[in-house]
């Protein structure tokens, strides 16, 4: 018994010997159970739940002030964020029927028109950059203000309408990089413009693909003479409307309903509730990764509260017993567990909110950049789910070992017997995993994510307590067998361990669990990070051109070759709307997949070409080769997205013309080489008589940039996309969510510790009193350090093997489904795995049972 349990069933005894038949008071309730909890405390009982309660709320808190806050101010601010009430946003003209119903109902309105252009100075020695082009009209925006400057540095101000006739707004990237000042003429497509003012900030701006470009915004009356909406001129029109809630939910209605029921294709609504996309979309995806990160240190806590849980009820069992048979009632042992355990839990939770609060500050250091406006005060939500997960946590896995030993009648918990009362504590342990089941899916905010995360963790938890009881029933017959001549300490470990299988198959899974989340973030930031940032390779194209007219593909490639660009390979473009597959008509809502609904709502940009190319590789049915017959060969990606295989029949609607073509190939695509690639291919007589423009992708040092400026001048109408700017931008985000992502991981790092402890910890006292037996019947310390060694050396092997395996299989999840490349098999992780198995077991059982081979064998028997 330990002291602390023979502290507590003493106090017990002696108020029950000073009132023998007198049920406790509320506040003798009290009283005891702070006793017995300080008790606890200072014996060290306590010391493992607590730590393990803290991590859990900090990080489920951390999180959940982070996304309060950011919900608040993205709600706050939605109107500012896309300039209007609602906004219809199309690849083409909006229809005006749309004008005309906002109109009907009084709402004010406003258009723009965004899409890329080559922008040059009129200096003697002209410098060109891609621009993105913005062309609004008078009343934008309708909500928020645009605010400007008149030099750089100098104080902005709201903008007071748009820019002037003859003059643009630029920001300050592009002024730099055609180093020109206000003032300056800029030339933009066929006309000549005055740099009017500097944007300083434009809130709606987006983060688009051509949105990572300098801003240059002008007058949308005077985009026709510039010349640059040509045909294949990718343009994003929208219609931006405002007004009264009541008009505004009218306009919303009618909309969807043209949209959606009409099945408007290229068509996309924006709300309020949308906010900015493109913002919300970044921070959703860095919030749902977060929330995973939490989630796994919540678990983790789970499993480490029962282990601990586990072994202090063991410690308790003479205690307890004792207080049974002093009188004390079961009602009051529960009440007394119940009341010290809901105070440390109430105590867990407060530290673990108030440590929360100080890391979601950290997550918003990290994820600065991506988060532009003024977040307000955090509500008080976070902190009570915190303190209300804490509670779920301790009571769901803590007091089930407790609750059968408060019910077995006194005479059998002295001769340990359980009895059918030990299923309430199952009973008790479904109640909890239900409760934190439901607990993951309140954190995850989704009952999708926090169900396949609650799942996935029960599936694992009986996966691998599964394996380990099967591979210690194999090991124990396999040892036992005559033609296996094996020491007498590897006979001897592997029957105990499976003598007492249930706490040793817990062990093994609790150890495994820990391990494998260790690894995980080994490999999460040596392998799946490493490996995104080693995916493109150095010398990857850097330079886009598109709109390529045919007139114009001679003299590009001539003056690409003449300037020390001569692999450059111009490929046709063709824009297609696929229509039906296999003869049924394609409709958005018949796909559950949000990329799938997307994919098929716009055009596809389809190619022509007799040979495959490099760095494809066909992965079902066979290239089409030379053949005159319609054809295709499709990406992988979106044959899966579309549910499309080989053999299937598609339709494409090109310019008015129908293409009926069977897709006799499956193609996989290196994304990361940068090169120009489709995803729909044809044999050149299927598409070569269709309107098409070129585009073309090359790798350009930085010394060789004046080349572009002299292509530019040579071919105003062409689109020059330098990709090295928008790659930097993606991966500076990249890195604050990865920053953001391992500063949360510190938490499940911390978890894993505390469950590798506490599942060498838990059978401790049991290897105490056998290693103790073993001695005084008459083993030598080298026979008991034997089986001591063998028995680590089983647990930590097994262990390792089953983390390794579980690691691998989610960072190849986390490289497909998350990161997007693709992770190869490392051989080298399960050798590691079974290595830090045996160490971690190792390590643990020695700091456990160090010093009972230097003790006589009463003196452990007794402790023990």
């Amino acid at each position: 018994m330990s002291d602390s349990a023979r502290a507590s069933s003493a106090s017990a005894a002696r108020a029950a010997h000073k009132a023998p038949g007198r049920r406790f008071s509320g506040a003798d309730l009290l009283r005891q159970s702070v006793r017995m909890a300080a008790r606890d405390w200072r014996a060290g009982e306590l010391t493992m739940l607590l730590l393990a309660l803290v991590l859990a709320v900090a990080a489920l808190s951390s999180v959940g002030f982070l996304a309060d806050r950011l919900h608040q101010g993205l709600e706050r601010d939605a109107r500012r964020m896309i300039g209007a009430d609602f906004i219809v946003r199309a690849d083409h003209p909006v229809d005006p029927q749309f004008s005309n119903e906002a109109k009907a109902l009084g709402l004010q309105m406003a258009t723009t028109a965004i899409f890329p252009s080559m922008i040059s100075s009129m200096s003697a020695e002209p410098v060109s950059r891609l621009a993105a082009l913005k062309a609004v009209s008078a009343a934008y925006p309708l909500r928020g203000a645009l605010r400007i400057a008149t030099a750089p540095g100098a104080p902005d101000q709201p903008a007071q309408g748009i820019p002037a006739p003859g003059t643009v707004w630029v920001d300050q990237a592009l002024l730099d990089a055609l180093k020109l000042h206000v003032g300056d003429p800029v030339k933009v497509g066929s006309r000549t413009f005055k740099v009017g003012a500097i944007i300083t900030r434009e809130l709606d701006r987006g983060f688009g693909f051509v949105n990572f470009s300098p801003r240059l915004m002008l007058r949308e009356d005077e985009v026709a003479s510039t010349g640059l909406i040509v045909f294949g001129s990718r343009v994003t029109y929208r219609l931006l409307v405002a007004g009264p809630r009541t008009p505004v939910e009218k306009f919303a209605a009618f909309a969807h309903a043209r949209v959606d029921d009409g099945k408007m294709r290229g068509v996309a609504l924006e709300s309020l509730k949308d906010g900015q996309p493109q913002v919300r979309e970044t921070l959703d995806r860095a919030g749902h990764f977060l929330t995973l990160v939490s989630l796994l240190t919540a678990m983790l806590a789970a499993v480490a509260i029962a282990m601990a849980a586990h072994r202090y009820m063991r410690r308790h069992l003479d205690g307890c017993a004792a207080m049974r048979c002093l009188g004390v009632s079961q009602r009051t042992l529960r009440s007394l567990f119940l009341l010290e355990f809901l105070g440390l839990g109430l105590l867990g939770g407060v530290v673990g909110v108030l440590l929360g609060y100080a890391g979601h500050l950290a997550l918003l250091s990290w994820l600065g950049s991506l988060i532009d406006v003024v977040l307000p005060y955090p509500t008080a939500w976070p902190a009570l789910e915190g303190i209300a997960a804490g509670l779920v946590l301790l009571l769901g896995f803590a007091l089930p070992p407790l609750l059968p030993l408060t019910q077995v009648p006194p005479v059998r918990v002295l001769r340990r017997e359980w009895g059918e009362e030990a299923r309430t504590a199952w009973a008790a342990y479904a109640l909890g995993i239900v409760l934190f089941a439901a607990l993951l899916i309140v954190a995850a905010g989704e009952v999708k994510l926090g169900g396949i995360v609650a799942g996935g963790f029960a599936a694992g938890l009986l996966v691998f307590a599964a394996i380990a009881r099967l591979a210690l029933w194999g090991a124990a017959r396999v040892v036992r067998s005559e033609r296996f001549n094996v020491g007498i300490g590897w006979r001897y470990a592997l029957a105990s361990l499976e003598r007492r299988s249930s706490a040793s198959a817990l062990q093994i899974t609790a150890l495994g669990i820990g391990l494998m989340c260790l690894l995980l973030i080994a490999m999460t930031r040596n392998d799946l990070v490493d490996g995104w940032r080693k995916s493109t390779p150095p010398d990857a194209p850097n330079q886009f051109i598109i709109d390529i007219q045919p007139d114009q593909r001679a003299g590009v490639t001539q003056y690409l070759t003449s300037h020390g660009v001569p692999d450059a390979v111009l490929s046709p473009m063709v824009r297609g709307r696929l229509i039906s597959i296999n003869g049924k008509p394609v409709n958005p809502d018949q796909f559950k997949s949000d990329d799938a609904r997307r994919l098929v709502d716009r055009e596809f940009n389809l190619s022509y070409t007799t040979s495959l190319p490099d760095d494809n590789r066909i992965v079902a049915g066979d290239w089409y080769g030379e053949t005159k017959q319609p054809q295709i060969s499709i990406e992988e990606g979106l044959a899966k997205t579309i549910h499309v295989k080989t053999g299937d029949t598609l339709r494409f609607d090109v310019t008015g013309l129908q293409i009926d073509a069977p897709v006799t190939s499956v193609r996989k695509l290196d994304w990361g080489s940068f090169k120009v690639n489709f995803f729909v291919l044809m044999p050149p007589a299927a598409l070569q008589d269709f309107p098409a423009s070129f585009i073309t992708s090359f790798h350009l040092p930085a010394e060789k940039s004046a080349t572009i400026d002299g292509l530019i001048a040579a071919y105003p109408s062409l689109t020059v996309i330098d990709v090295g700017p928008i790659l930097a931008q993606m991966q500076r985000m990249l890195e604050q969510v990865i920053g953001a992502v391992q500063f949360l991981f510190a938490f499940t790092l911390a978890a894993g510790v505390l469950v590798l402890y506490a599942a060498l910890a838990g059978t401790r006292d049991e290897r105490m009193r056998e290693s103790a037996l073993l001695r005084a019947l008459g083993a030598s310390h080298q026979q008991v350090r034997a089986v001591q060694v063998a028995e680590f050396v089983a647990v930590g092997a097994l262990a390792g093997l089953m983390a390794a395996v579980g690691a691998q299989v989610v960072g190849w999840q986390l490289a497909t489904r998350v990161f997007f490349f693709y992770l190869n098999f490392d051989p080298w992780l399960l050798p590691a795995g079974i290595v830090v198995g045996i160490a971690c077991a190792g390590v643990g059982g020695w700091i456990s049972l160090r010093h009972v081979l230097s003790r006589p064998a009463l003196q452990s028997l007794r402790d023990a």
